[in-house]
């Protein structure tokens, strides 16, 4: 199959091209491809032609999202509407990566395809509208949610935890945010998978369980074999700018029902910290 992918030196973007290396794929970093200017977009899939386009570009970072929301719109919500009409035009399905974070997380219990979205923060309003967007734009559309993404590529939550642990000797981690650790090659993977049934539609795919990100920062420095104390504490507490989703796990219903799915996140943390630890180790 020949696919085309944006974003493609993020956590997700590097995760996919090991994953599809058995493809024909056009890998595509920022410095090649400015998913907010919609004539280069249409360009650069028109002359790749792709049967798929995995967008996993965005702009993830939640505080900075809030300080701008007009750019967080311009980045994950048109720039994902870009993509889709392109895809449109050169008769191409497509991937949106989205957020557990469209859920305001009052729920209660874990969130399936079909619940109705209500974002709380700018972050999930413009991935909510890349959603919207998407559906208008394109019938062959995949969107993915997923949550709490980690891998190689760049520092993420493990590497947080590490460092701090390493520089400050203890930690406050908040109780009241829940979710699923997603690793980058489990959720690559499943995306690999869920392109060849061509079964179209939203999709839940995240690491089995939930946590809080404080017992998943335990997690962290106990497999690094790291001995630094770890205070629970809430987000009212910390008075942080982003308020997240309190219990935003995600139910894996339908990409599980075509035999796609995705490790416990203990399972597939055991692996990531077999590298992550190493370096940490010897940094």
């Amino acid at each position: 199959m020949r696919i085309l992918i944006t974003g493609a030196n993020g956590q997700l973007g590097i995760a996919l091209q090991e994953s599809l290396r058995a493809h024909d794929v056009t890998a595509l970093v920022h410095a090649d491809l400015d998913i907010t200017d919609a004539a280069a977009v249409g360009v650069a899939i028109s002359g790749a032609r792709p049967e798929a386009v995995i967008h996993s570009a965005a702009w993830t970072d939640t505080a900075a999202c809030e300080r701008d929301p007009e750019r967080a719109m311009l980045v994950n919500a048109e720039g994902a509407r870009n993509v889709a009409e392109a895809c449109r035009e050169a008769s191409a399905a497509m991937v949106y990566v989205s957020s557990n974070e469209v859920f305001h997380g009052e729920k209660g219990t874990s969130y399936g395809e079909d619940d109705e979205p209500n974002p709380i923060n700018a972050y999930g309003h413009s991935k909510l509208a890349g959603e919207v967007a998407v559906r208008e734009m394109l019938d062959l559309h995949y969107i993915v949610r997923t949550s709490w993404v980690y891998g190689q590529g760049r520092a993420s939550f493990p590497e947080k935890i590490l460092q701090n642990a390493k520089e400050h000797g203890k930690l406050r981690v908040v109780t009241d945010e829940i979710a699923s650790p997603t690793w980058t090659n489990d959720l690559a993977d499943a995306i690999a998978r869920l392109i060849q049934t061509k079964e179209f539609g939203v999709y839940h795919l995240a690491g089995e369980g939930e946590c809080s990100r404080f017992v998943w920062a335990q997690e962290v420095l106990r497999l690094a074999n790291v001995d630094a104390p770890v205070e629970a504490t809430t987000q009212e507490s910390l008075n942080l700018l982003v308020s997240k989703p309190v219990h935003s796990t995600l139910a894996n219903n339908r990409a599980a029902a075509l035999g796609v799915k995705l490790r416990p996140w203990r399972e597939a943390l055991v692996d990531h910290m077999r590298l992550t630890s190493k370096a940490w180790a010897s940094a």
